[in-house]
């Protein structure tokens, strides 16, 4: 999932009609899954971060407990600050974004999304 503004202006750089560059991004989450846990964890973080994506969210239903993750501040290809907590506790999400996530639609069972 990508998170871009509205208001992009009409000479942001894009790779097609519909698809801007990073520098258009605000946001991007990524789910953990079985089969790419090194890739979701690791190594996407910081290719968001060589990006400059704002900020970049990590819903993990592996993790025992299962945990959401907020990284911002990117530079140099890392972020520099991250906030962990574990499914169904509300987690800042910090500019250019700015709200409150409710981690509890991330929870198995009723009334949340099925984990893998």
């Amino acid at each position: 999932m990508v998170l871009t503004s509205r208001r992009q202006p009409s000479d942001r750089p894009r790779w097609s009609e519909r698809e801007p560059l990073s520098s258009g991004l605000l946001m991007a989450a990524e789910i953990v899954s079985p089969g790419s846990v090194v890739d979701d964890r690791d190594r996407t973080p910081g290719v968001y971060a060589l990006g400059q994506i704002p900020v970049m969210v990590i819903i993990d239903p592996v993790a025992t407990p299962a945990t959401v993750t907020v990284l911002s501040d990117p530079k140099d290809g890392v972020y520099l600050t991250s906030a962990r907590v574990a499914v169904g506790t509300p987690v800042p999400i910090p500019e250019p974004v700015g709200f409150t996530l409710d981690t509890s639609v991330f929870a198995r069972g009723e009334g949340g999304a099925a984990a893998p």
